[in-house]
């Protein structure tokens, strides 16, 4: 018996050690899950905060425009330059809109604004993701 009981104990020893090597591991797994879930969450919040200061550079930059924007100091003069000239982009490619639906109004036409959305949608998918297109192509369009 003296094989059999020699048998029992490593078998006993055996599983004993696989527990506690289960147990450790279960631990293991359990303190990198509560560290994995508090690195996200806290890389969420950095990401929020991130937001959080380009809408405050956003709304500075507004306010600086608004107030300085016709007479910037140098640092800022092309920024402010950019600025006027998107804008004028964006009026003349709103005039030449009204001038199309009054020449479709006029031949008895109609514009389906829901066709307009998806050709823009169509259009936007089809520009350089990091938006460095030539302002001239814009507006011959």
């Amino acid at each position: 018996m003296g094989f059999l009981d020699n048998l029992t104990e490593m078998a006993t020893d055996l599983a004993q050690s696989g527990a506690a090597a289960s147990k450790r591991l279960a631990e293991t797994g359990v303190a990198t899950s509560k560290r994995i879930a508090e690195i996200a969450k806290l890389t969420a919040s950095n990401l929020a905060e991130e937001g959080g200061i380009k809408k405050a550079y956003v709304e500075l930059g507004k306010l600086y425009y608004a107030e300085h924007g016709a007479t910037p100091e140098a640092g800022y003069a092309a920024a402010c330059e950019k600025i006027a000239a998107a804008k004028a982009i964006i009026q003349a490619n709103t005039d030449r809109i009204a001038q199309l639906k009054a020449e479709a109004k006029a031949a008895g036409e109609e514009i389906d604004e829901e066709a307009v959305e998806a050709e823009v949608v169509a259009e936007s998918d089809l520009e350089p993701q990091d938006g460095k297109e030539d302002s001239e192509t814009k507006t011959q369009e």
